[in-house]
């Protein structure tokens, strides 16, 4: 498939829907399959970052009549994430969906992982990978306890709910987020796509603990909430360095519609929600008219063709969200005790004893008894003698199978 190729059907103007239109029938949380749901959340998330980017590209446009054409896709970009949002059903909690946030994050990264071809990339998704992997237990544990409710029975045993690398070591200086920029003139498509895609991703789960962690009851879970939303700051500043910072701005709305419309198009195959699968045909539709008038602009105001920016037009393997078990099971057992040095990943323990990781992380995390994704852990345990854990078998990590006890060290201090 090569949307450049596809002739949109009808112009923007004549695809407005109408109010009514954009209030879809929510998904049924307790039936919906896992993966609809991620759909459903990747989508909105995407549809989010082109709202952001059309708003900051009007900002630093000199040109009205341009401000006019991207105002209209942009205007079409939100009527699409409020039809996307909608299906979310009010009868879900937060915290509910903040355990589909999560699948998604990891099964996402995966998949994107197994598919990249370029190796810093590459190791930029595992990294991330094994935070939101734990990220998924600490909340899997605080839903256990706030609402009787096992995370296998939303995620339909999809993925396993263990310990990844503990979230207490997550907590990096700033400068070791940073990551090297991509040559988008030499980069993968695939790379390209998938890059901002995981910035888009993240991003939105960013924004999501940002507006509703605090609305969690006071304690542990409030706390949780900005702990591991402190997480989600450092996730996307990775993602967003890896993008080419050397793109302008209609080379940029280029890429972003393209992205949106293989995601779109993927989706469509591989829904199993027929209403659902129609949304995602319907915005498939819209995206080919944004492209093409991303081409438009692209060849008016910099005398580009759209080859001059992407390297092939076709899109590559279609993305299929499913079951990432034994790969992420691969990552944890090689990678567990990683963390950050500038652009490149280190086990702990080849750190320096001065390095700036120990003194932001201690600054930050205070006494290991006060975290609290380590005090949702020790509650846990002392209310019902182990964690919750949903797992196929015992962790592929030997010094994270003891369900008694919460591992505060790994991936944070330098083993003797």
């Amino acid at each position: 498939m090569n949307p450049f190729n596809e002739k949109p059907s009808k112009s923007i103007l004549e695809m407005v829907p109408t109010l009514k239109e954009l209030s879809p029938k929510p998904y049924n949380k307790l039936e919906t399959d896992p993966y609809t749901k991620a759909r459903v959340i990747l989508m909105n998330g995407i549809e989010v970052e082109a709202a952001l980017f059309g708003h900051n590209f009007h900002r630093h446009c000199v040109d009205n009549d341009l401000r006019r054409e991207i105002a209209l896709c942009r205007r079409m970009e939100q009527m699409q994430q409020k039809s996307i949002n909608w299906l979310s059903p009010s009868d879900e909690t937060p915290l509910e969906t903040t355990i589909s946030y999560e699948q998604l994050a990891v099964d996402l990264t995966a998949w994107l992982a197994m598919h990249e071809p370029d190796p810093y990339a590459k190791a930029c998704m595992d990294f991330a990978l094994l935070e939101d992997f734990d990220h998924l237990y600490r909340y899997a544990n605080l839903l256990k306890a706030d609402e009787d409710i096992p995370t296998h029975k939303l995620t339909l045993d999809t993925i396993e709910i263990t310990p990844g690398r503990p979230t207490i070591a997550h907590h990096r200086h700033p400068s070791d987020t940073v990551r090297r920029a991509a040559n988008a003139k030499v980069a993968d498509i695939r790379t390209m796509i998938n890059t901002m895609t995981l910035t888009a991703g993240e991003q939105q789960t960013m924004n999501f603990y940002m507006n509703i962690g605090n609305t969690a009851p006071e304690g542990v879970s409030r706390d949780l909430f900005l702990e591991i939303g402190m997480v989600e700051e450092q996730h996307v500043t990775q993602y967003g360095a890896l993008l080419d910072p050397t793109m302008t701005w209609l080379e940029n709305l280029l890429l972003h519609e393209y992205v949106e419309s293989y995601l779109y198009y993927s989706f469509s195959q591989f829904e199993t929600d027929p209403s659902i699968k129609k949304i995602w045909e319907n915005c498939f539709e819209q995206e080919v008219a944004h492209l093409h008038k991303a081409c438009e602009l692209l060849f008016k105001y910099e005398g580009k063709e759209w080859q001059q920016v992407l390297p092939t037009g076709e899109y590559p393997d279609l993305l299929d969200l499913k079951p990432t078990k034994e790969y992420v099971r691969e990552v944890l057992a090689k990678t567990v005790a990683n963390t950050a040095d500038k652009e490149d990943f280190v086990d702990v323990s080849n750190l320096p004893e001065n390095h700036e990781f120990f003194v932001w992380n201690d600054q930050v995390n205070g006494r290991v008894q006060d975290v609290p994704s380590h005090v949702v852990i020790r509650e846990q345990i002392d209310q019902n003698s182990e964690d919750y854990r949903y797992e196929d078998a015992e962790s592929a990590v030997f010094a994270l199978r003891d369900r008694t006890k919460d591992n505060t060290s790994l991936g944070r201090k330098q083993e003797k």
